[in-house]
Parts: C-alpha cells; sequence; structure tokens
C-alpha cells in the first residue's frame, strides 16, 4: 500500500456517476492508500466486492468517525470522491470536510469550488495545520498555454478513449489499456484530462473543465508534449472527458484538436438508454458517435470499449459479438474480460508496435 493515506468520501453516490472519483480510487490509486470509503447507504460492504463482486480490503464506513475507526488511525488525507452536477460542497458535506480538518486530515479537493479560496476552510487549515489540494485549479492565465502546432512532434501513436457520455468509463478504461501495454513491454503513458485522473496519480495531466477554453487545446498539447519528451512512449494514451455529442461535456473538442490522436477507442454503455446528466437526452448508439468522430476530426475508431452497468455477463458477450458485426471493429468490456484483447485492438491499428512485445504475457 501506497505509504501516504486516505479516505474516500463519497455519502449515497458510491457505485453511481457522480461518485465517480470514489469508483476510480477504490480500483486504481497510484498516489494514496485508500483505508476507507464513506457511504452510509453502503455500509458493512466491501467497496471492492461492491464494485466489480472482486473484495479489496477496503471498507465502505458509515461516516467519517467509522472510517477513521477501521483505518487505525487518522488517515493523511481526506478526499471529497463525489462529482455532483453543480460541483458544489452542500451544507453537510462542508461539516464533513470540516471535521476531517478538525482531525488532522488534508483535503483534496476535485470540485469546481475552491476551498483555499473559502475563508472558513483556509481559517481551518490554518487552526489545525493541514494543506487544500484543489485539483482543479488551473494555473495563472499568464502561464496557460496556447496551441503551437508542437503535436507533430510527438511522433508515437496517440490513442484517444472517448465515449458516447461522461461517467462512462473512459478513464478507468484509459488505465487498464496503459498498465495492460506497459504488461507486454509496450512503453506507454497515459495524460489525464481530470480531476480523478490527477488525484489517482496521473503523472501528466490537466483538469480540462476549469481551464478558460480559449488555452484548453494548448494545455492539452502542452501536456502531451511534456509526457512525450520526458518518457519516450511507444503508446500515449490520452484520457476523454464527456463526449464529442454531449450537449454539455465538450472537452471532447479540445482534446481532438489539441492531442490529434490517431485513433480512438470508444466507450459506450449499451444498457444507458439516457444520458447520466441529462434523462430528457437519449444517449447516441456508437454509430453515431462514430461518424461524429470521424466528420469532426478526421480519426478512426479502433475498438469499443463496453460499460457493463445494468448488463448481465450474458448480455455484455451478446452486445460484444453485435456490436463487432455492426462496426466492424473489435469490442469488448475492459473490465470484465481478457485485457488482451484492449492491446490487440492497439496492436490491429499499429503493427509495427509488436516488435517490442514481451512474448507470454496475456
Amino acid at each position: 500500500m501506497n505509504g501516504t493515506t486516505a479516505v474516500v468520501y463519497s455519502e449515497a453516490f458510491f457505485g453511481t456517476g457522480e461518485g465517480k472519483t470514489a469508483n476510480g480510487l477504490v480500483r486504481h490509486s497510484g498516489k494514496y492508500g485508500i483505508l476507507a470509503v464513506i457511504d452510509s447507504t453502503k455500509a458493512g460492504r466491501d467497496a471492492g466486492e461492491y464494485l466489480d463482486e472482486v473484495p479489496n480490503g477496503i471498507p465502505i464506513c458509515a461516516d467519517l468517525a467509522g472510517a477513521v475507526a477501521a483505518a487505525g488511525h487518522v488517515p493523511d488525507f481526506f478526499i471529497l470522491g463525489v462529482a455532483p452536477l453543480s460541483g458544489l460542497l452542500s451544507p453537510t458535506q462542508r461539516g464533513v470536510v470540516l471535521d476531517a480538518m478538525a482531525r488532522g486530515m488534508s483535503v483534496v479537493n476535485g470540485l469546481h469550488e475552491f476551498l483555499n479560496d473559502d475563508p472558513e476552510f483556509a481559517v481551518a487549515a490554518a487552526e489545525h495545520g493541514v494543506e487544500i489540494l484543489d485539483v482543479r485549479r488551473p494555473r495563472a492565465k499568464k502561464d496557460l498555454r496556447m496551441f503551437t502546432g508542437r503535436i507533430d512532434e510527438v511522433t508515437c501513436p496517440r490513442i484517444a478513449v472517448l465515449g458516447t457520455d461522461g461517467a462512462i468509463g473512459k478513464r478507468t478504461t484509459a488505465i487498464i489499456l496503459t498498465r495492460a501495454l506497459n504488461e507486454r513491454g509496450i512503453r506507454a503513458v497515459m495524460v489525464g484530462t481530470g480531476q480523478t485522473g490527477i488525484i489517482q496519480g496521473a503523472r501528466y495531466g490537466v483538469a480540462l473543465d476549469a481551464i478558460p477554453c480559449q488555452f484548453c487545446s494548448g494545455e492539452v498539447e502542452a501536456t502531451i508534449v511534456e509526457a512525450f519528451e520526458a518518457e519516450d512512449p511507444d503508446v500515449i494514451v490520452i484520457e476523454g472527458q464527456g463526449a464529442l455529442s454531449h450537449p454539455a461535456y465538450l472537452s471532447s473538442t479540445f482534446i481532438l484538436r489539441g492531442g490529434r490522436p490517431h485513433a480512438v477507442i470508444l466507450q459506450h454503455a449499451p444498457a444507458r438508454r439516457m444520458l447520466g446528466d441529462f434523462p430528457e437526452v437519449p444517449t447516441p448508439t456508437p454509430l453515431h458517435e462514430i461518424a461524429l468522430l470521424r466528420a469532426f476530426a478526421g480519426v478512426k475508431v479502433i475498438g469499443l470499449a463496453i460499460n457493463h452497468e445494468d448488463m448481465t455477463d450474458a448480455e455484455v458477450s451478446a452486445a460484444i459479438v453485435l456490436y463487432e458485426l455492426e462496426l466492424g471493429i473489435p469490442a469488448t468490456d475492459a473490465l470484465t474480460r481478457p485485457v488482451g484483447r484492449l492491446v490487440d485492438m492497439v496492436l490491429g491499428a499499429f503493427p509495427r508496435l509488436e516488435a517490442t512485445l514481451v512474448a507470454g504475457v496475456a
């Protein structure tokens, strides 16, 4: 376990779209050792078992006191693991954060509301000697980068994991793909574009939806160039945000323009009939999204990753077969099927990478 420990607050939302930060940290955290999740509606369960039917020893607790008791000591950090549509804290949530600070815990905040700017939180941080990390806070405007065209200097394949909706699994698939490529001997680095990936420990990332739009393409470009120059990777995997078709979450446009990916893996939830945050708007079909991606950026979709929410395993298998027949591209579920299927999507599109493979790794 990582030396820096944390509990994750996800009251009433763990396992849902609004709890995606907590969900992601339970599945993968390269920066914090996660000791407990707070959600009174699922208290007593194992977080891994609840999410993926695979126990991981992270308990779900009813409240902060229970989480500290389960940890056996006061963790270093209290992470706000919720991502409400408003991006703001409720009065109850404010009280829990202040309680954590009074116990000596620093706070990791991925919301649009910057807690360092709130006098009550600023005073509490000083009084208790703790930090507040506002992950979404962009750099000063004088330091933001405009698009320059340097993306063309990045000569390795750039693969974006985009989707048909927000909170649909793009980041999870990007993390799994990056790990699987590295395990096969293909040097891959992921560029995060949202607060959760940064909290999870992405070495290169920018919280894109907090950047003034004039600088978004440039920030994506600059971050990818930094990753390329520092890591000399064989592949760069770019985490997607929202969807190109989405009426509210348009960050994919800047990823496509600033990152100029050579290929896309598309994430889709077959059982999600309406958009997660906009239940009056139908979820687009993969065929529609692929056509839009091609028209907007001329980019090729090399595979489909399925989000299995509200689906049985048999339904996932049937969907994989049907989408492969309809779309003419490979399909898989990154969480329930062998990770080699994701690697095969990349090798099928970029066969020269086969020269770097490690033999015998599935």
